[in-house]
C-alpha cells in the first residue's frame, strides 16, 4: 500500500486503514479516537455509523458534508420531527445515502436519543457507561488484533436496541466507540497510539 500523508512534509506513522487518501488521513489525525463528550457530536457520529452499516466508512466520510446539510447539522430535535415530506426529500438527495430504511431509522434514533437525554440529563452520561466512563485501550500490532466487536459493544448494542434504536448492531457500536474515543485501538506504531 502506498503511504498517503495529510501533510507532505510529515513522516508520521499512521494506522494502515487511513492511508487511502488525504480525507481519511485528516479524519484519522484530527477526529478518530478523540474523546468526545459533546451530545451533538455524539449524535452525529451515531447517525453516520448507522448509515455506514454495510458500506465503507470512506463512503460516509465523502458524503459527510451532504449529510450535515440534509440533516439540519444533526440537530436531534429537528430530525425527531421529520415526517413523510422530509423523508421524500432525503430519499431524493444524491448528497447522502438514499436508503429509506436508514433515513427512517435516523428519525427514530433521534427520538430515542432525546428520550435518553431526558432520562440521563445527557446522552454522554448514558453512552460512556459502556466503558466505565473511560477510554478502553486495545493493543493492536497487526490486523489480527483488530476487534470488530467486544463484550462492551455487545452490551451497548443490546441496550440501544432495547430502547428502540435501529441499525445499531455490535459491529456498528464498536465502530462508534472507536470514533468517539471510548475505545483506543490505533496500531502500536501509529503516532496517535
Amino acid at each position: 500500500m502506498v503511504k498517503v500523508t495529510y501533510d507532505p512534509q510529515d513522516d508520521k506513522k499512521r494506522c494502515e486503514w487511513c492511508l487511502k487518501d488525504e480525507l481519511y488521513v485528516k479524519y484519522h489525525d484530527e477526529e478518530w479516537g478523540e474523546v468526545c463528550h459533546d451530545d451533538r457530536a455524539l449524535f452525529e457520529n451515531l447517525i453516520l455509523e448507522t448509515f455506514q452499516a454495510g458500506l465503507s466508512w470512506h463512503t460516509i466520510l465523502k458524503k459527510r458534508e451532504g449529510f450535515r446539510l440534509a440533516f439540519d447539522n444533526f440537530d436531534p430535535n429537528r430530525i425527531a420531527g421529520y415526517g413523510e415530506k422530509e423523508i421524500e426529500i432525503l430519499v431524493a438527495n444524491p448528497a447522502i445515502i438514499r436508503h429509506r430504511g436508514k433515513i427512517e431509522a435516523a428519525i427514530n434514533n433521534a427520538q430515542r436519543f432525546l428520550e435518553i437525554q431526558k432520562e440521563f440529563d445527557s446522552f454522554d452520561k448514558y453512552i460512556w457507561q459502556f466503558t466505565d466512563y473511560k477510554t478502553w485501550h486495545i493493543p493492536v500490532k497487526t490486523w489480527a488484533d483488530v476487534q470488530p466487536k467486544t463484550p462492551q459493544s455487545d452490551a451497548m448494542s443490546k441496550d440501544l436496541k432495547k430502547r428502540g434504536f435501529k441499525f445499531v448492531g455490535s459491529t456498528t457500536c464498536m465502530a462508534y466507540m472507536e470514533a468517539v474515543g471510548m475505545v483506543s485501538d490505533h496500531f502500536h506504531d501509529c503516532w496517535k497510539a
